[in-house]
C-alpha cells in the first residue's frame, strides 16, 4: 500500500485548526484545563524519564499490542503526549496526533523525527474541542489519556464525532478499581490531581458508554482491574 506524502485527512486536519484557531481560543479553557496544561507542560521535559521502569515493565508491551489492532487507514490519537506511541504506529496508516500541550508536542516531534517511515500529523488541540470535521477517522487511539482529560464525556463525544460510522475506540486507561482500593482511589484523587493534572479514580468504560460508543470488548490486564484495554465502536 503506497501511502501519499500528504493525506487529505493531514490537510484536512491542519487547515480545520488553522481555521478556528482565533475563533475557539478560549473554548474549554476554563479552569481545569488550564491546570492540566501547565502540570504537562512543567512536567514535560523529564516525563520519559519518571516513567521509564514502569514503561519497560508494562507499558511498552500494551501499547504494542494496542496498535498492533489498528487498522485505519486513517487514524486519530489523543493525547500523544511526547509521542511514546509512535514507534508502534503501523506503517501503513496516517496518523492525526494532538495534544493539549506544547511543550509535550515539542518532545513528540523529536520522536516522530526518529521514525520518517511513519505517516504522522502532529497539532496542538483540546480532546474537548477538536478542531476536526465529523466522520473522519477511521480509528480514535488513545493511551492513559482520558485520566487527565478536565471532562472525560466530553472528549470521548469528541471522539466520537470525528469518527466514521463504525469507526473503532481503542483505550488503554488505568481506570478506578473495586472496592475498598477504589474508596482509597476516591479519598487520594483530588491531592493526585491537584499536584499531576491526573485522575486516579476515574470509571473510564461508563463514561465511554456515556458518551454514545458501544462496547466491543474490555480486557483488564492486571488483577486489580486498574489498567483496562477498552475497544468500542461507533454505532452506523
Amino acid at each position: 500500500m503506497t501511502i501519499p506524502r500528504e493525506s487529505k485527512t493531514h490537510t484536512t486536519a491542519r487547515s480545520k485548526a488553522a481555521g478556528k484557531s482565533s475563533a475557539r481560543r478560549g473554548a474549554g479553557d476554563d479552569h481545569a484545563t488550564r491546570h492540566t496544561r501547565r502540570r504537562y507542560d512543567l512536567v514535560a521535559p523529564f516525563y520519559d524519564l519518571l516513567e521509564v521502569p514502569i514503561e519497560r515493565m508494562l507499558y511498552a508491551s500494551w501499547r504494542e499490542h494496542l496498535w498492533s489492532n489498528v487498522r485505519g487507514p486513517d487514524v486519530l490519537e489523543i493525547g500523544v503526549g511526547t509521542g511514546k506511541n509512535v514507534p508502534y504506529y503501523p506503517p501503513v496508516v496516517r496518523v492525526v496526533a494532538v495534544d493539549l500541550s506544547e511543550r509535550m508536542l515539542r518532545r513528540a516531534r523529536r520522536t516522530v523525527e526518529r521514525y520518517p517511515d511513519r505517516r504522522t500529523c502532529l497539532l496542538k488541540m483540546d480532546a474537548q474541542h477538536l478542531e476536526i470535521d465529523v466522520d473522519t477517522f477511521d480509528d480514535v487511539v488513545a493511551t492513559f489519556v482520558f485520566c487527565s482529560v478536565p471532562n472525560p464525556v466530553q472528549g470521548l463525544r469528541e471522539a466520537l464525532r470525528v469518527a466514521r460510522p463504525g469507526g473503532r475506540l481503542l483505550l488503554l486507561e488505568h481506570v478506578r478499581a473495586d472496592g475498598w482500593p477504589g474508596r482509597l482511589m476516591d479519598a487520594l484523587d483530588p491531592v493526585v490531581h491537584w499536584f499531576s493534572g491526573v485522575h486516579v479514580a476515574r470509571r473510564t468504560v461508563d463514561n465511554v458508554r456515556q458518551a454514545g460508543w458501544t462496547i466491543q470488548n474490555v480486557t483488564s490486564l492486571t488483577g486489580n482491574g486498574i489498567f483496562r484495554m477498552i475497544e468500542a465502536s461507533k454505532p452506523h
